[in-house]
């Protein structure tokens, strides 16, 4: 995978699911990858979205988590825009 911005919808996943969904993304994100956008809702995302902080915040291909443009998104950045 070497798109430049990927998008990951998490919706009706359970955290372990979810993991493993993001953990593969990050795994295949090519030299070409700058962010990964991870939807995971607000109301029931919570949780996925806690999961996505603890388990990726010292993963060597991310460079920083931020929040999206909305409380249900968070960003995985890989590299960043210059």
């Amino acid at each position: 995978m070497n798109e430049p911005f990927v998008e990951i919808d998490l919706h009706g996943m359970r955290a372990d699911e979810a993991e493993r969904v993001v953990e593969k993304a990050v795994a295949s994100a090519g030299p070409g990858t700058y962010q990964i956008r991870v939807i995971h809702g607000f109301n029931r995302g919570t949780s996925l979205r806690d999961m996505i902080y603890d388990s990726f915040r010292y993963n060597s291909k991310v460079k920083r988590i931020m929040p999206g443009d909305n409380r249900g998104i968070t960003i995985l950045v890989l590299r960043e825009l210059y």
